[in-house]
């Protein structure tokens, strides 16, 4: 007689389903000793939740643009203030347009939430001018302003008045030093660019600035009107008046030459004559803030793109070959002149802000420059604190309802399926344990913060998760009604019932998928909370209440199909097992005919 083939074992290891009991387990040990780890013993809230601040930006139309304000513009710059608030960990910000002008903005509250509302409205403008002229831009004593732009992104206004110079690399030479006579700027750029201590604005520096001012504000008759009424400006500029020096240098074009303010100190001023845009900001690949290994200060490192490390070299090698001060550059943000350090050699591709920032002022500026800049410029139309009062009492209605939803459950499970129904229950805890440790642990992670469409979110994976237990109990079920003993049933149901759980879970895996793709705002929370709850119903069912369902049919509670345990035969109206009725072979003895 042939020995009989080897086949595969039952499908879901019936002999050990403890190894993937033991998996799941190690799995909820691990995030849970994770999450009070790490702090975050709760998941972040959304604004509708934990409150924060809404803000309404309007677009300022801007001279000699009037078609400037466009669907276009505006979805761009949504877009770009998105990144921006989610490039410092904000999570669950809201930003849309409303109207043809406005944007609304909602910051939740929480970490960075202020730095967030600073940088909204941020232009973020960014070029790289060759400074033709400098000079003393006046002093305010009752006043500590900055040189740097409004918003966040402003560097500490103590920013020391030291003479600098640009170098390339790490290469330091002591022909690049500036001479007394140069007016410079208290933060560098370099390709690693370092500082000069011994030049400062002294009377020779402003002696020299005097006469170069002097002589930009006389023009002569071959000057052309342009040319001449800019010098006209920069001779009377006053940059201690914040009205001035709000208005330097505010809507130019690249390709325009400007006048604009900056500051070594505060209160102290200089005003700037600036050639037209030589790199802009777009010529930017990445920026961000970091310390400097050399001197420990904060700076903001910049990565050029390839063209515009071919700017970047074309005008540092042009300006290296200037006499004070032309051949410095000015680095203006928004209208307002951050550095004007002079140049010794042409510089490579990489370049560093540098002065007196600190951690916060140089995360900013490398943030918002990382993102570009915005295509119109805002205004604060106005900005409202919003209380978590009515969120919290649509989260205790909606956890009220969840929990008579969860209850309902739990009455026709017990009512129904009787003993089965502690599987279920035990499968639900453990969907419930790794469900809230990881919404709590994505918080810190990516940002994820729970509002009142995830929560809803949360509730509708219930009855998924109670469907897919449903479909395989009512195999099992199905398989006894054959005439099967529970071990064998167990094991033929389970392929049936898993194919249609994963295609159960794929189709509302999709869905959730899409609604994500094609939603914005508080939807995207319902979404991604659904299609979390749903992977992490298939884990369940797969590593959990199969393995349990394994274990409780060895014992004598299931396998006798006692009537409490909900595979009672009778009650399932079992048939009779199949067996083949024995034939009684015909007598040939004729007495018994």
């Amino acid at each position: 007689m042939a020995a009989p083939k080897k086949g595969r074992g039952p499908s879901g290891g019936q002999g050990r389903p403890g190894r993937s009991l033991a998996l799941i387990l190690i799995a909820m040990v691990a995030l849970t000793g994770g999450m009070f780890l790490s702090g975050h013993t709760t998941p972040r809230l959304g604004i509708d939740l934990a409150g924060g601040t809404s803000i309404t930006l309007q677009a300022k139309s801007q001279p000699g643009k009037p078609d400037a304000i466009n669907e276009t513009n505006m979805n761009t710059a949504v877009g770009i203030i998105e990144r921006r608030v989610n490039g410092l960990g904000v999570s669950e910000a809201e930003v849309q347009t409303q109207g043809s002008s406005n944007i609304i903005v909602n910051i939740p509250k929480g970490t960075n939430s202020e730095q967030a509302r600073e940088q909204v409205g941020t232009t973020a403008q960014l070029y790289f001018r060759p400074v033709l002229t400098v000079a003393d831009g006046g002093t305010d004593a009752s006043a500590a302003p900055s040189a740097s732009p409004s918003g966040s992104a402003s560097p500490s206004p103590s920013a020391s008045a030291t003479g600098e110079t640009a170098t390339d690399g790490d290469k330091s030479d002591a022909s690049a030093t500036p001479s007394a006579s140069a007016s410079t700027q208290g933060r560098a750029v370099t390709g690693a660019l370092t500082k000069d201590e011994t030049a400062s604005p002294g009377a020779t520096a402003s002696a020299a600035a005097s006469d170069a001012a002097a002589d930009a504000a006389s023009p002569s008759a071959s000057v052309d009107p342009a040319t001449a009424k800019l010098q006209e400006e920069f001779a009377a500029l006053d940059c201690s008046d914040p009205k001035q020096r709000a208005a330097a240098g505010q809507d130019a074009k690249a390709t325009d030459s400007i006048v604009a303010c900056g500051s070594n100190t505060p209160g102290s001023y200089e005003k700037y004559l600036l050639g037209p845009a030589a790199v802009s900001g777009s010529d930017v690949d990445n920026a961000q803030g970091a310390i400097d290994q050399t001197t420990g200060e904060w700076i903001v490192s910049m990565e050029f793109t390839d063209k515009g490390a071919k700017k970047f070299n074309k005008i540092t090698t042009t300006l290296s070959q200037q006499q004070s001060p032309m051949n410095q550059f000015a680095i203006v943000l928004d209208g307002d002149v951050v550095s004007a350090p002079s140049v010794a050699t042409a510089l490579s591709a990489n370049a560093q802000i540098s002065g007196n920032f600190d951690q916060q002022s140089a995360e900013d500026l490398g943030n918002i420059l990382s993102y570009g800049a915005l295509p119109l410029t805002f205004t604060e139309a106005s900005v409202t604190t919003v209380t978590a009062a009515l969120g919290g009492e649509q989260l205790q209605a909606g956890l009220i309802a969840g929990a008579i939803g969860l209850a309902l459950v739990v009455i026709y499970l017990v009512a129904y399926y009787r003993g089965l129904a502690v599987i279920a229950l035990l499968s639900l805890l453990a969907s419930g344990i790794l469900t809230y440790t990881i919404m709590a642990l994505l918080g810190p992670a990516i940002g994820f913060a729970l509002n009142l469409p995830a929560v809803c979110g949360a509730i509708v994976a219930i009855g998924i998760t109670a469907d897919s237990f449903i479909v395989y109990f009512e195999r099992v079920r199905d398989e006894i009604r054959e005439g099967r003993t529970l071990r064998p049933a167990i094991e033929r149901a389970w392929p049936r019932a898993r194919r249609t759980i994963l295609v159960s879970d794929f189709v509302s895996f999709l869905a959730a998928a899409v609604l994500f793709v094609v939603t914005v705002g508080k939807v995207q929370g319902f979404a991604f909370t659904l299609g979390l709850t749903t992977l992490l119903d298939v884990v369940v069912v797969f590593l959990f209440t199969k393995p349990v369902m394994t274990l409780m049919g060895r014992t004598k509670f299931f396998s006798s199909g006692h009537p409490w345990s909900g595979l009672d035969p009778k009650r399932l109206g079992a048939k009779p097992p199949l067996r083949r009725s024995r034939r009684v072979p015909a007598s040939t003895d004729p007495k018994e005919a």
